[in-house]
């Protein structure tokens, strides 16, 4: 088994929610192509959906942000640090894309949706957030437990 995978689907090792939460998403996504449309898509939807709130008003993709921050840092310090610096690099891209932020971040959260379904298609199971909205928190963090397990970093 591809070893990039195996934090998201080890069961927890402690009681911690972020263990929880992501042994739990892990079990819909443990066949490598959903897998590896999964690490392409959400980083692609997380920027789209960004830059479609940026699109409406640069203050509500902050707020946005500024919000799931809030989310990770009750979850894991690790996380809450990647992920903000993720953010960061997405707003400057977003403020790089300039008038084409809106057209480019409908193109990019339509295709990276459609590649996510397929993905559940192909595992032949749902969709996490579709029982529970947290899971489009969770998604982002099943990517870097991946990058993360690789790099021998614990969350």
């Amino acid at each position: 088994m591809d070893t990039t995978s195996n934090a998201a689907h080890a069961a927890p090792l402690s009681g911690r929610k972020v263990d929880q939460l992501l042994a739990h998403y892990g079990e819909s996504h443990r066949n490598p192509r959903n897998e590896a449309i999964h690490y392409v898509a959400i980083p692609l939807i997380i920027l789209s959906l960004l830059g479609l709130l940026f699109a409406l008003h640069p203050w509500a993709a902050y707020a946005f942000v500024a919000a799931s921050m809030v989310y990770y840092a009750r979850l894991s310090a690790p996380f809450l640090i990647a992920m903000a610096l993720l953010s960061v690099a997405d707003l400057a891209l977003l403020h790089a894309m300039g008038s084409l932020v809106l057209p480019l971040s409908v193109a990019i959260f339509v295709a990276a949706w459609i590649a996510q379904f397929v993905g559940h298609k192909i595992e032949g199971k749902k969709p996490s957030f579709l029982e529970d909205l947290r899971y489009l928190w969770v998604g982002p963090l099943f990517v870097l437990a991946a990058l993360f397990t690789r790099m021998g970093i614990r969350w």
